[in-house]
């Protein structure tokens, strides 16, 4: 019986890879929390653990198109140089979002340490420039054409595991 896919975030080498029937479909680079790991509300940490997609968000969205509160924004529909400077230190959410939510009660699940009470997903980001190291508030950023093909790949209930 084929092993069902999953995904692993390598929070120390700052990569997301893919795995299909046990073997590595593909491996992005990434971005995880500037302030490092930790599963503590309100620490700006990326938590560790196991996991699973809750929800994936935002398909057919044009590349650029921004999320507020998981929902297409209304300020601002696309991502650009001029709604940066607009809105200067917005944590971008673009693109597609991939919702996580926590396996394990005590460490990633309920309580003060509940991921998707933290709203912590995979998702888009138009810092580049940053991937491979430390920078998210949280989440776990990718390239926006990476994000949209992970995206593509994987269903809700896709386990997810998150390690140093």
């Amino acid at each position: 019986m084929p092993e069902a896919a999953h995904i692993t975030v390598d929070l120390r080498a700052q990569t997301l890879t893919l795995w299909n029937d046990g073997a590595v479909q593909k491996c992005w680079s990434v971005s995880t929390a500037a302030n490092g790991p930790g599963e503590i509300q309100g620490s700006g940490c990326t938590p560790r653990g196991r996991h699973i997609v809750r929800a994936k968000i935002g398909a057919g969205a044009e590349i650029g198109t921004v999320f507020k509160a998981r929902r297409e924004a209304s300020d601002v529909r696309r991502y650009s140089a001029e709604a940066c400077a607009q809105y200067p230190g917005r944590d971008w959410i673009l693109t597609r979002i991939l919702w996580l939510s926590g396996c394990e009660v005590g460490i990633n699940r309920l309580g003060c340490v509940d991921t998707q009470r933290r709203y912590i997903y995979i998702h888009g980001t138009p810092h580049d420039d940053t991937l491979g190291a430390p920078a998210s508030h949280g989440c776990i950023r990718m390239r926006n054409s990476d994000v949209i093909e992970l995206f593509d790949l994987v269903s809700p209930g896709t386990e997810v595991t998150l390690h140093e």
